[in-house]
């Protein structure tokens, strides 16, 4: 795939899979913003270095890249990042959200905090995301959006939370596609599983 000329966000890009697509969407010519809060695998803690280090790595290899530190959760965060986008490379073509978060527990032990958090970065992380995208993807009638569910939206032991938020971004996958297609927009939803 060519991607000259284009310009993409990947939120959670700090590791694992999101640096792997940012890695990929840079190696193929499109300029990214390296979405990632730096917080660890339950959310805590924040350290810029994750984000930092990919955009490195891109550069290093000769690819366009710019950090973002902020949490796809927050409603105004998220639509900063869109316009940082569109101010630093002049439009968003791509947005792959992979940013999550997991607290398992069984459901009985549960916390609503727990539940509430895992929610709130995943799901309403992810329409923040394509709320804001999709206004300016509308407006240029062009635009490709990339959520990443995973086989736990059929249901996984220890993680109702998790598994509850990725059957949702099915569903909110589904309903952007089809709102959205008549502009140019595509919305798929990508379920990995470890194995």
């Amino acid at each position: 795939m060519n991607l000259e000329g284009k310009a993409a966000i990947v939120t959670g890009a700090g590791r694992g899979i999101g640096k792997e697509v940012a890695l990929l969407l840079a190696r193929e010519g499109a300029s990214v913003i390296v979405n990632d809060p730096g917080v660890g695998r339950s959310g805590e803690g924040t350290d810029n270095s994750p984000a930092d280090e990919v955009v490195d790595e891109i550069k290093a290899a000769g690819g366009k890249a710019i950090a973002n530190y902020d949490s796809a959760a927050d409603y105004a965060n998220a639509g900063r990042m869109v316009a940082q986008c569109v101010d630093t490379f002049g439009k968003i073509d791509a947005l792959v959200n992979v940013a999550g978060m997991l607290r398992e527990r069984m459901i009985w032990n549960m916390t609503e905090d727990d539940f509430d958090q895992v929610i709130l970065v995943h799901l309403k992380g992810h329409w923040n995301m394509c709320h804001h995208a999709t206004k300016v993807m509308r407006t240029a009638r062009h635009g490709r959006i990339v959520n990443f569910s995973s086989d736990a939206f059929k249901g996984s032991v220890g993680q109702c939370n998790y598994a509850a938020a990725k059957a949702g971004i099915i569903g909110l996958t589904r309903t952007i596609a089809r709102e959205c297609g008549k502009y140019g927009i595509t919305a798929n939803a990508m379920c990995p599983m470890a194995a």
